[in-house]
């Protein structure tokens, strides 16, 4: 009698597994929370909208957050998008419970959102919201490396509604959104400078703004500006990361209804953003700039050493070129925060509010850091303290405030003086700009250094078209007297799990059986070793198990149960140890290996390495059995996490 050993599945002998694939994604963690009410059925009809995709807490997650007109239970189903058939999700598809609660009167409706955890680098993501039955469209965004050097851009006050025409609006922004991600489609965040619509709470103008599709694909890190509070439909429309909302960081002074944002922070591969609701500045509940500085000085120490760059974002421009330069608060802000932000390493600060381009000078502890550096000059290296300061100009073009002049108060701390390289200009400001034309600008991350630049996305006149620029500055960090060494270290290889019969796939002769106490038939043998190699940095368990079938010969057959084993490992490594050894059906009436049975295996935390796994064959088949030539199949099953 003779056994054949093979394999069923494709032809080859050989199988290797990557490590890394669907099975992590599926584990992502759920978020949940408190706020929902009742549960989904199949017969939701709640009508969905409003849904823009926002910044996590790190490059890993992302926030998603929309409206409902029914208050049920609702989710966020997420799936790489490779795995989507012909638009449909995976049964295995990842969901996010949303929790909400009811929104303002005028708003109407209820508001939902989720935070999309476990996400994997280099992966497009499909998702939609929802319920079973009642989903709403499906968007998609693709993540990057989650270290290194990166772009993000950053727009100005789009105001929807400041002009007066909503239409014209809308279309100034939603063409902005377009130029700036058409030129730069691996652009990961989209910073907010505030003012996202005219009045608080009127939801045709939060449309208009929410119109562009990127704001589904890429996520916007919202920023609050005066023209947000006054109403709760801010904190309705967006989530934001680490948000702290005491009163010292969320009361403008105004009644209770109308307060909403919080400062928050995250951080995005070597960068540590912080955003500041600089419209809580009342002191009665422990506010204003003093708070906002407690709130800056607290995460820079507890989370500052997590990054390489530092940057804050608020609305009320400090350095800015145009009326805003001289309101009460503004120079207030201007005696309170810049000393702190010197002393604590802030690299860059964004800001909005004068709907006008300014790049400052760097600026240290109040005053120009360096007195010959030149107006603008397209490389600055920043000493100790020195920060950038830019003000963004309209993203959408619905206002603009002509630059004003500078004045006798001063040229320095909270003076507007004229600078005296050149007299045009306040004392702070290398750059001023105002074309009555929408800007964006776009930050590159790099290992040394930040770029920014200013981009139109409308056209000044043929010689400066859309996409040409305004202005572009080089940071170099200071590095004082000792030499920085700067390495990139890229992800390691994630190795590979697999397995590969050892030598020659001869046939496994198990000779002629021998008669054994008048009753039934003996054969023995060894299967041909398998060699098992493991390089997978994760030391995931890995177990190698076989089954046999049915022993043939033309129309004659007997059962594989009667087939067992004594496995062994033959060389150690990876971890390896030999699985349990199996009887002969024919000896305890089992089923031998005719169902599947452990040869090796290594737990969790096994050593990288290669191991060959060996088994000696006991064959016993009862007397009845015919004369012939028989054959099985034995059948290698690798499992591995």
């Amino acid at each position: 009698m003779r056994s054949s050993y093979s394999s069923r599945s494709s032809g080859s002998a050989r199988r290797r597994v990557a490590t890394g694939a669907t099975a992590a994604f599926l584990g992502l963690t759920v978020a949940l929370g408190n706020g929902l009410v009742t549960s989904a059925s199949a017969a939701d009809t709640a009508t969905l909208s409003g849904i823009v995709l926002g910044v996590g807490a790190n490059e890993a997650q992302r926030t998603v957050t929309w409206y409902s007109s029914a208050d049920t239970a609702q989710q966020i189903q997420v799936a790489p998008t490779a795995q989507l058939v012909n638009g449909e999700f995976p049964a295995g598809a990842a969901a996010f419970d949303a929790i909400g609660a009811a929104n303002i009167a005028s708003s109407g409706g209820y508001n939902r959102h989720a935070t999309i955890t476990g996400l994997k680098e280099q992966t497009q993501y499909s998702y939609r919201v929802g319920s079973e039955g009642n989903w709403s469209s499906t968007y998609s965004f693709k993540t990057q490396d989650f270290e290194g050097e990166y772009d993000f851009l950053f727009y100005g006050d789009p105001q929807i509604g400041s002009s007066g025409n909503l239409a014209s609006d809308q279309a100034g922004w939603q063409d902005t959104v377009d130029v700036s991600l058409k030129a730069n489609p691996n652009a990961e965040l989209l910073v907010s400078g505030g003012d996202q619509v005219e009045s608080a709470n009127n939801e045709s103008q939060w449309n208009s703004f929410l119109a562009p599709d990127g704001l589904r694909q890429y996520p916007w890190a919202a920023t609050i500006g005066n023209h947000d509070v006054g109403g709760k439909a801010y904190e309705q429309h967006f989530t934001t990361p680490n948000t702290d909302r005491s009163a010292p960081y969320y009361d403008n002074g105004t009644p209770e209804g109308t307060r909403s944002g919080g400062d928050y922070w995250y951080i995005y591969k070597d960068v540590l953003f912080i955003d500041l609701n600089s419209n809580s500045y009342n002191s009665a509940n422990g506010g204003g700039d003093e708070a906002h500085v407690k709130y800056v000085t607290d995460v820079i120490n507890k989370h500052g050493d997590e990054a390489k760059w530092k940057v804050l974002v608020y609305h009320h421009a400090i350095y800015s070129p145009a009326s805003h330069a001289k309101d009460g608060e503004n120079k207030q802000r201007r005696r309170d925060f810049p000393t702190v932000f010197s002393n604590l390493g802030v690299d860059l600060v964004l800001q909005g509010h004068d709907h006008s381009y300014s790049r400052s000078y760097l600026i240290k502890n109040g005053a120009k850091e360096n007195p010959a550096e030149q107006p603008g000059a397209s490389d600055v290296y920043p000493g100790p303290g020195g920060v950038l300061y830019v003000t963004a100009n309209s993203a959408s073009g619905s206002k603009y405030y002509d630059i004003t002049k500078p004045d006798s108060s001063g040229t320095s701390g909270d003076g507007n003086g004229a600078d005296p390289l050149n007299p045009g200009n306040y004392w702070y400001n290398s750059v001023q700009n105002q074309e009555h034309v929408r800007t964006y600008v776009k930050v590159q991350v790099r290992n040394d250094k930040l770029v920014v630049e200013n981009i139109r996305s409308g056209a000044n006149g043929p010689d400066q078209p859309v996409g040409s620029h305004v202005d572009d500055v080089t940071v170099h960090p200071y590095h004082g007297d000792k030499q920085d060494l700067q390495v990139n270290v890229p992800n390691p290889a994630p190795g590979e799990f697999g397995w590969t019969i050892d030598g020659y796939n001869g046939l496994v002769d198990l000779g002629t059986a021998k008669e054994q106490n008048g009753d039934h038939f003996v054969a023995g043998g060894k299967i041909n070793p398998i060699l098992v190699s493991d390089s997978r940095r994760s030391l995931a368990p890995w177990s190698i198990s076989a089954n046999v079938g049915d022993f043939k010969d033309a129309d004659k057959t007997f059962s594989g149960s009667y087939l067992g084993w004594t496995p062994y490992v033959l060389d150690g490594g990876a971890g390896a140890a030999a699985g349990d050894p199996v009887a002969s059906g024919y000896d305890d009436q089992g089923k031998g290996l005719s169902v599947s049975r452990g040869l090796g295996s290594a737990g969790q935390g096994h050593p990288r390495g290669s191991a060959k796994l060996g088994a000696d064959l006991d064959l016993k088949i009862p007397d009845s059995v015919e004369k012939g030539g028989y054959r099985a199949t034995l059948t290698i099953t690798a499992l591995s996490s």
